[in-house]
């Protein structure tokens, strides 16, 4: 596996899981119509980091186009989780922008 692309798809594969954890969680919430938009930006983003991270692992050349794709839909999902008053939404949050921020990084490089 290339090196290069490590920090990335660690912290891809910590924003999938924090994801994958937010959706489910949101999905229990008792306001959960609410949170439709958190859960769907949950999934997407989910979806979109565990592919970041196997196209990184592949070294595909198509890498820094899904790593920028990664970037702006983790951003997405890190804005919609802030918005919210739960420990998984903050927590995702957090995963979401320190993912958006190694994939800047990768596609900046």
């Amino acid at each position: 596996m290339n090196q290069t692309y490590q920090a990335c798809i660690d912290a891809c594969q910590q924003c999938a899981t924090a994801c994958d954890h937010c959706a489910s969680a949101c999905l229990q919430e008792q306001n959960v119509k609410e949170m439709a938009r958190c859960i769907q930006l949950d999934m997407e983003c989910s979806a979109v980091c565990k592919t970041a991270a196997q196209l990184m692992g592949l070294g595909s050349e198509h890498a820094n186009a899904i790593c920028q794709l990664c970037a702006d839909i983790c951003n997405a999902c890190g804005d919609e989780c802030a918005k919210h008053d739960m420990d998984h939404c903050r927590r995702c949050a957090e995963a979401c922008r320190a993912c958006a921020e190694e994939c800047a990084m990768m596609v900046a490089a």
